[in-house]
């Protein structure tokens, strides 16, 4: 059997020991970023977040992830108690404080704050929003194309749990991780209500066929935003490109498949089900839009 690989695995950096991080306002070594058992976050998931990467002493399409932390805590009915231009200080400040550069990741969360009392209602978090951020030296170390099992654990109506939200209430992304493990893969390839090809556990998924890149129609997916760059360099640069249904079998039968992810950036998929996509190794399509990207995040993050 191979070895195990994980779509957020980094190389080891010890420097991450000794991290600082942001909490409530104030920059705390990490064997004191302690949040209270009665936190909703802790208590019932109620809350979200954004994961950001550094590159070149530049915080990679922040805008964007400001929209979408902002935009998911409106329709959580969540308020952050900070600004836009807050949290960003507090990323820079963050930054500053563990003194990184390039190759770091940060993951900001909020929840809605410590509870009165050990229950659900809302109205028992009466003490104001918690707000961390946690930042690491975070360089990818994915040695090998990653291998796919398709898990019953499907991406949700929107009147559920709405798939597009960044939220920390992850059980069930957590099971189709451990069902694809179980099968001997490396993440969870989930299905829509409707049995189309949807993402994977934690990343967004694209297959390639006969030059087209497609990916799922955007409706019960996670609103990626290394997702929408992808789509827009194809489109900007001549690569026929579809949101659209497709099915396992569309799947099985592509040239070649990769995930998408703020850590990742683009991820060759080699196995999915069992069956090899491809030669099982990144294919030329991937290999160019990785290459666009990097053109992207080199004048995104341009001194």
């Amino acid at each position: 059997m191979t070895e195990h690989v994980t779509t957020h695995q980094a190389e080891e950096d010890a420097r991450n020991e000794s991290i600082n991080i942001w909490l409530n306002g104030r920059i705390v070594p990490k064997a004191q970023a302690m949040v209270s058992v009665y936190d909703s976050g802790f208590m019932l998931g109620d809350g979200v977040w954004e994961g950001l990467r550094l590159y070149n002493n530049r915080w990679a399409f922040i805008d964007e992830h400001m929209d979408r932390l902002f935009e998911a805590a409106k329709a959580i009915d969540l308020d952050i108690g900070m600004t836009r231009e807050q949290v960003v200080s507090a990323v820079l400040e963050t930054q500053s404080a563990n003194e990184m550069t390039d190759d770091a990741h940060a993951r900001l969360m909020v929840t809605r704050g410590v509870k009165t009392r050990p229950f659900q209602h809302p109205s028992l978090s009466q003490q104001g929003p918690t707000v961390a951020i946690i930042m690491e030296h975070s360089r990818p170390s994915i040695p090998r194309p990653i291998r796919l099992a398709t898990v019953p654990h499907i991406r949700g109506l929107p009147m559920t749990q709405d798939p597009k939200l960044n939220s920390h209430s992850k059980l069930n992304c957590i099971l189709a991780c451990i069902a694809a493990e179980k099968a001997g893969a490396d993440e969870g390839l989930m299905l829509d209500v409707n049995g189309f090809v949807n993402t994977t556990n934690a990343c967004n998924f694209f297959i390639v066929r006969k030059g087209e890149v497609w990916t799922s129609t955007g409706d019960y997916c996670m609103n990626g935003i290394t997702r929408a760059k992808v789509i827009d360099l194809c489109r900007a640069n001549g690569i026929p490109v579809f949101e659209r249904n497709f099915s396992l079998v569309d799947t099985y039968g592509a040239d070649e498949a990769f995930l998408t992810g703020t850590f990742g950036a683009q991820t060759p998929v080699g196995e999915i089900d069992g069956r090899q996509i491809g030669d099982g190794e990144m294919g030329p399509m991937t290999r160019r839009i990785r290459a666009l990207y990097k053109d992207l995040i080199a004048r995104e993050c341009a001194q």
